[in-house]
Parts: C-alpha cells; structure tokens; sequence
C-alpha cells in the first residue's frame, strides 16, 4: 500500500473517534424532557427529549441510536480487520477497507449536515474530514490497468450491475417522489413541508443520495457491464459500502418501529429489497476476486 503511514494515522483516528462518537450516542444520558417544537412550516415535531440526540426529533434519535449501535458493532470491526488484511497485500482486503471507508465517510457527512448541534459536533466534522482523506488514498492506491486482473472471467456482471442500476433507479424515484409534490409549479417560491422534514432545514440525505450515490451507482453499473476497470473498482466499493450502509439503514428502521414512528412501507420494500441484492452482489464478488 501506498502513504502507509498516512493511512496509519488516518485509520487510527477514524476507529478512535467513531469508537467514542458511537458509544456516547449510546450512553450519554442527560435528561430535558421531551418536549414538541413548531417548525417553519408550522409541523409540530416531538424531540427526543434525552441523550446526546436530545434536541432531534424521535424519528432521527432512533436513526442516530440505530447508526451508532451497527457502528460500534458492525463498522468498527470490519474497519480494523479489513485494515489488518489491506495492510498485508491482500486485495480483497484493500476492497473491503476502501467500501468501509465509504460508510464513514457518508455517515458522518449525514451526522455534520443532518443532526441537531450537539457537544460532539467537531467530532463529526474531523470523522468527516479523516474518512474523506483516508477514502481517496484508497481508491488511488489501486492500480486501474491491472485491476481487472484480479477477478476471474466468471464474474457476473450482468448481476452486478444490474444490481447498482437497480439501486441508482429506486432511489431516483424514491427521493423524487417525496420532493417533486411538495413544489408548487403555478408558483415556484411556494413550497410544502416534505414528510420527514419535521424541524431540519433541508432533506439531507436525500440531496447525498441524488447528488453522489444515484450517479455513482448509475456510472459504476454501466462501468462493471462493459468490464471497464474503474467498474470493477467502483462496483467493489459501493457493494462492500452497501453492506455496512444497508444494515444500518435497517436497524434505523426497527429501531424507529419501536419508538413509534410510524414508517413508509414503500420505503421499507425498497430497503429490504436493496439489502437481499446486497448480500447476494457481495458473495458474487468474493468468490470470483482472485
């Protein structure tokens, strides 16, 4: 691996501080009460009330809660045990660690842009920072012309990437479909307040999905269906990313079925579907890496 010792420090910091970030979601337990707050759009929206996540509302505590326990149990293992292998010249490990890295990278770009200003708020943004440098010194750390090499001539791409056009489009019209009604088109300057806005500024995720993981997916999956190099590289990376994402995303949507929040069953098809083509996609792919 290249700048080995960057990504030394790098790793270190990011297992470090998403360790502590995760675990005082979990423990911090100062009390407020909770408490119902009028947004802009005159919705009452119920917060928390309690813990770190007091000042979000229900629905995105038990997102927060749900995230920080499939990092601190899933994400943190899979960070150092994929570094482990990364670090002695395995490629699938250097595949596992580069798709981790995205999961840090997105989560804690959602936690400094999405959550409500709380004590750990620098943390956010220094896990953010760590993630995005450590993600790009993987992805060029790989070797593009020989990239293809590495995987047998069996490798299902159909699969794979059908898999990732698949993604790019469900969340197209997922997203597109939760905004597009809520714009008044006799007057632009009008607007409705999107279901799940409650007392945030703007749909946060949403604009991550549409803005980087739709093309990516769309771009990966065309890439990956005509065997170009960066598909296998991409498609490597959103896959393993898909994993750890897709799991939380899952544990998010229990985690917000028992604090009462009341969950779109579209949303929750979509997901589920999302994560039986993940873990299918991820074997695929390790039996075919050479």
């Amino acid at each position: 691996m290249k700048n080995v010792k960057m990504m030394m420090i790098l790793l270190g910091l990011i297992t470090l501080l998403s360790s502590v970030a995760s675990l005082s979601g979990l423990l911090y337990s100062e009390v407020s009460g909770e408490r119902l707050h009028v947004s802009v759009f005159d919705e009452q929206v119920q917060l928390k009330g309690t813990g770190l996540y007091k000042n979000d509302s229900v629905s995105v505590a038990a997102q927060g809660i749900a995230s920080d326990f499939v990092t601190i149990v899933l994400a943190v293992p899979m960070l150092v045990i994929s570094t482990y292998f990364a670090f002695k010249g395995s490629f699938k490990g250097k595949l596992a660690l580069t798709g981790t890295l995205g999961y840090f990278l997105y989560t804690y770009m959602s936690y400094t842009f999405l959550w409500m200003y709380n004590p750990l708020f620098l943390g956010y943004v220094a896990l953010m920072s760590l993630s995005f440098y450590a993600f790009v010194l993987m992805l060029t750390s790989f070797e593009l012309n020989s990239i293809g090499a590495h995987f047998k001539a069996s490798l299902p791409v159909k699969y794979l990437g059908g898999f990732q056009i698949f993604i790019g489009i469900m969340l197209l019209f997922l997203w597109l479909g939760k905004i597009v009604p809520t714009i008044s088109y006799d007057d632009m300057l009008t607007v409705t307040a999107p279901v799940g806005l409650e007392h945030y500024t703007t749909l946060v995720i949403q604009g991550m999905d549409l803005g980087f993981i739709v093309p990516t997916a769309f771009l990966s999956g065309l890439a990956i269906l005509n065997r170009k190099p960066i598909g296998y590289l991409l498609s490597s990376v959103v896959i393993f990313k898909a994993i750890t994402m897709l799991t939380a995303i899952t544990a998010m949507m229990i985690n917000m079925a028992l604090s009462g929040v009341t969950i779109s069953p579209v949303e929750v098809t979509v997901f589920l579907a999302f994560d039986l083509l993940a873990a299918g996609a991820l074997i695929q792919l390790l039996r075919n890496v050479e």
